[in-house]
């Protein structure tokens, strides 16, 4: 997928834990890691502009989603304290993971247990340059965001 796909794939994965965030009272925290979640969004893709490293290769894997959110949590421990440092690590994973479903239904597909494995896994739904399905899924992301929100005013 493009970016107007990963992020709303990002927000669709994000909604329903920032929903719980926001109806038990933490809603800038609910903010602040959807707005994590689109910073990262397309992270994956860095390796277009990567020498040697392929295109959907390392960092499209459940590994560098796991290594994206140690870094963020790591980070946010040095800032603040060990809850939001965990929150750090889930939003950096969650991020990544949405980005890897994304991707994961086009026909390319993406290898996520690299290296353990180099099965490729795709649901071959649409090519990640159609314009409708892009902006399909960022609808989707935009209306589930939408509907969250209502929910908690």
């Amino acid at each position: 997928m493009y970016a107007t796909g990963h992020y709303g794939a990002a927000l669709l994965v994000y909604a329903p834990l920032g929903v719980a965030l926001a109806l038990s009272g933490q809603f800038e925290l609910a903010v602040l890691g959807g707005a994590g979640m689109l910073a990262l969004a397309t992270l994956p893709d860095i390796d277009i502009r990567t020498p040697l490293v392929p295109h959907r290769g390392p960092t499209h894997t459940v590994l560098f989603a796991l290594l994206v959110g140690a870094g963020l949590g790591w980070v946010t421990l040095r800032l603040t304290n060990p809850t939001l440092a965990t929150f750090g690590f889930l939003v950096g994973t969650l991020s990544i993971t949405s980005h890897l479903l994304a991707d994961w239904i086009t026909p390319m597909g993406i290898k996520p247990f690299w290296p353990l494995s180099r099965r490729s896994y795709s649901l071959g739904l649409t090519t990640a340059k159609n314009p409708v399905a892009n902006y399909l899924l960022f609808g989707l992301g935009v209306f589930v965001t939408v509907v969250a929100l209502l929910v908690i005013l």
